[in-house]
């Protein structure tokens, strides 16, 4: 395997994330064996996944000399956010594209939340109604940085290219340090799976340590099945690739499509039981689009008995990747609180 430190990287997270046992959820769901990897505690503008993406995307748009970061995503998109913070860290300019597309609207969704702190982070804001206006408003970013004598690098939504997956490469194996310091047995990790670079880089960064760690995505934000599953296999190959281990089997690839409800970002009961429960029993803010829905698949599961039983579970504990995003919960107030 190719070493992580042969890529370039800037420092931005304040890692590694804790590891932590979920004793009164678990108690509450009579399951297997809880644990919790906070990578909402990555500490840059209240931290999130895309922390440990945007260190090698950020140094890789260092090395290429860049003077400006364009990326995308959706009005309240956690990762946008965490893009602007990591411009500002670094001192390199931040265009946002957001596509306002999600089919839910109350008054504090277009103002608060992930759109609040872009703006407090310096970010400049281009906001558009579909994907064909949002590469038409790259293209004009793109072309005026370029006549300013400005170098842009581009990132994808979420972060999620082959660079970007490297930071979970990089979590992987800072979870079997973990899990082995703790004495905990990785059964099953679960995650929210939306631009699927998170996912992909679990997958060869456990395929790479030769650890049988079944890594299982929760779909948050494709309505089509076949389109997402494509996806993830085709970025954990370039993942590999880019990495120089084997090709991974597809059957390592595993995605539930069952706790999406309506579309991306719409609120479900399901979810909304997952962020109270979660918050009542552990004191941990999970958010309505992604670790919300992750988190109601993962209860769904143990309550079917999916996930393991009340006694120790010979297929090793269930491991909740909490991805951060609790800046949404201030966009969703009136989906989770009954006045």
């Amino acid at each position: 395997m190719k070493a992580l430190s042969d890529f370039p990287r800037i420092p931005l997270g304040h890692l590694p994330t804790p590891l932590e046992p979920m004793p009164r959820l678990r108690a509450e769901l009579e399951g297997p064996p809880l644990w919790i990897k906070r990578d909402d505690c990555t500490g840059l503008a209240v931290g999130g996944n895309k922390t440990r993406k945007l260190e090698f995307l950020v140094g890789e748009a260092r090395a290429q000399r860049a003077d400006t970061l364009l990326s995308f995503g959706a009005l309240q998109s956690n990762h946008a956010r965490q893009t602007a913070a990591a411009a500002s860290q670094v001192g390199l300019a931040c265009h946002l594209v957001l596509v306002d597309k999600v089919a839910y609207r109350e008054a504090a969704y277009e103002s608060s939340g992930n759109v609040l702190l872009d703006q407090l982070l310096g970010a400049v804001v281009h906001v558009v109604k579909s994907d064909e206006e949002a590469a038409q408003a790259a293209r004009r970013i793109i072309d005026a940085e370029q006549a300013a004598g400005r170098r842009v690098y581009a990132i994808p939504t979420g972060g999620s290219s082959a660079v970007g997956a490297l930071g979970y490469v990089g979590c992987a194996q800072e979870l079997v340090r973990q899990a082995r310091e703790l004495d905990v047995k990785l059964g099953t990790l679960v995650t929210a799976t939306s631009s699927a670079g998170t996912q992909a880089g679990l997958v060869a960064g456990f395929a790479a340590l030769g650890e049988p760690v079944h890594v299982l995505g929760i779909n948050v934000y494709r309505d089509g099945p076949a389109v997402l599953e494509a996806e993830l296999a085709k970025l954990v190959d370039e993942v590999a690739t880019t990495i120089e281990i084997p090709p991974v089997p597809a059957t390592s690839l595993h995605v539930r499509h069952d706790f999406l409800g309506p579309g991306y970002g719409v609120p479900t009961p399901a979810m909304r039981e997952a962020v109270e429960l979660t918050a009542q029993c552990e004191g941990i803010l999970l958010d309505p689009v992604y670790t919300g829905k992750a988190m109601a698949g993962l209860i769904e599961l143990v309550r079917r008995g999916e996930l393991g039983n009340s006694e120790e579970s010979e297929d090793g504990a269930v491991v909740f990747l909490h991805t951060g995003g609790s800046p949404g919960l201030f966009a969703y107030r009136e989906a989770l609180v009954a006045d």
